[in-house]
């Protein structure tokens, strides 16, 4: 099979990006491949091209709500028409057209919470499965032992498909979470490929302050000086709200986006930004993950990320048309205090252990009553029909040994006189060869590179809802 005519005639491209051919012949060989591949190298077509060879379904386990719809509307808009989103917020009538028809789709996207559904379950086995694609596969790691246990159930589903080869795809990963990720999908001899996971065009820069105040105004005088698009990363919710307000008295167009918004509101908020009406998003970690957007400028860390995996993956969303661009953490003393606090809340506490134990798992009211978060209800149902009570017990205190073990290599990062870019490598198992001109905050920046860049504002509106509505009602 002539591979790149398949390429040409599907996407347009006249040649691969490294690593895509390798994988892509892997999957058609019906092998299981783990794939690591860095943001912006072309994950997707690992399994949209194998699509137009394999016979049958291909079924795409993502994390996101926002993620699959990004992913439905992509392919629908290169002319597929056979793809689908399997999620809560259909409705009844479409759900049922969708169970009625379900073999006729090609591709069928769908979250783990969802998968692991016996309803849904049920159906997905009666139809045949070419490939099981596990998107963003590092949330099996990042995500499963203490926010979303249902990633460390995917494979349960795979007998129920008669065993389909599988394809897990990511753009961080270090050996751990890579043996984590074969374990939780039952991959026994998959091929593993993984690429060098450094971008040369994004410089690594860490400013220092003696309060938050101070990078308040950093802030200030950091969007007036350098053009978006751009990222502001916070801790919380609150703070999201807080610096898009702080933008927009500069006379700077941001919104913000957090988890605790209406979908539709998060929706629209994203559309803003990718349709250019937007200069600067603040928001949590929530932000970013399938957002498509090449041209990404600056990517800041108004708080300390909770681990360096987490802050690699933020970082990666810019710069993807292979431009300079800026990923700026700021630090002021004391900021250990909220980052260990956020990095330890997820994990349920003994009193909410001992809750579940003795009402069983069953004992949905627990939460209804507020006597336990319902993360942690799930957290704590998922490892007690994996492990006795005290197992159940261990395993959490040994996540709570790899949370403290996340957040000494931020506070690493933080203190690190050496080059930045070396060390946030080799948290990844693997060596940096060469150094850019343009490296990190402790080896050299030419920040005039960033000076360059103008923001377009062809598309960008106006926020004054009297100019917005002369736009649509011209007098």
């Amino acid at each position: 099979m002539n591979l790149e005519k398949l390429l040409q005639s599907t996407y347009g491209f006249s040649s691969f990006r490294p690593g895509q051919r390798e994988i892509i012949e892997r999957v058609l060989a019906g092998e299981d491949v783990i794939a690591l591949l860095p943001t912006g190298m072309g994950k997707s077509i690992c399994y949209q091209l194998p699509a137009k060879v394999l016979p049958d379904s291909v079924l795409i386990v993502s994390p996101l709500l926002s993620l699959m719809q990004d992913q439905v509307a992509q392919l629908k808009k290169m002319g597929e028409k056979s793809v689908v989103a399997i999620n809560s917020f259909l409705k009844p009538e479409d759900k049922e057209k969708i169970w009625n028809t379900l073999s006729s789709y090609k591709f069928i996207f769908i979250s783990p919470e969802m998968l692991v559904q016996p309803f849904v379950k049920r159906k997905l086995g009666q139809i045949r499965i070419s490939l099981l694609v596990a998107d963003e596969a590092h949330c099996i790691s990042q995500w499963g032992f203490d926010f979303r246990p249902d990633y460390l159930r995917i494979s349960e589903i795979l007998p129920a498909l008669n065993f389909p080869q599988v394809l897990a795809l990511t753009a961080t990963a270090t050996d751990k979470v890579t043996e984590e990720i074969k374990k939780y999908l039952g991959l026994k001899e998959p091929y593993v490929y993984t690429h060098p996971m450094d971008r040369k065009n994004i410089v690594y820069d860490i400013k220092k302050f003696e309060d938050g105040r101070d990078k308040v105004e950093f802030i200030k005088e950091f969007v007036r000086k350098f053009n978006g698009p751009g990222i502001i990363y916070a801790g919380t919710r609150k703070k999201s709200q807080e610096l898009s307000v702080l933008l927009t008295e500069q006379g700077i167009s941001a919104a913000f986006y957090h988890g605790g918004m209406e979908h539709q509101d998060r929706i629209f908020v994203q559309q803003q930004f990718q349709n250019g009406e937007l200069q600067w998003i603040c928001s949590t970690n929530a932000f970013g993950m399938g957002v498509h957007i090449p041209n990404i400028r600056h990517v800041i860390h108004f708080q300390l990320p909770t681990s360096i995996e987490g802050y690699v993956q933020e970082v990666g969303r810019a710069g993807r048309d292979g431009q300079p661009s800026l990923a700026t953490l700021l630090y002021a003393q004391g900021d250990e205090v909220l980052l260990e606090s956020l990095v330890m809340d997820d994990l349920p506490n003994e009193h909410e252990i001992k809750a579940v134990n003795r009402h069983g798992v069953g004992a949905t009211h627990l939460i209804d009553q507020g006597i336990v978060r319902e993360t942690a209800f799930r957290v704590i149902s998922y490892w007690m029909t994996q492990l006795p009570i005290e197992g159940v017990i261990s395993q959490i205190e040994l996540l709570r040994s790899g949370k403290r073990l996340q957040v000494s290599k931020i506070r690493e990062l933080i203190g690190l006189e050496g080059c930045l870019r070396s060390y946030i490598i080799q948290c990844f198992d693997q060596q940096l060869n060469d150094k850019p001109d343009n490296c990190c905050a402790n080896d050299r920046i030419n920040y005039d590179v960033f000076e360059a860049f103008s923001y377009s504002k062809e598309k960008q509106f106006s926020l004054e809802w009297q100019d917005r509505l002369g736009a649509i009602l011209p007098i």
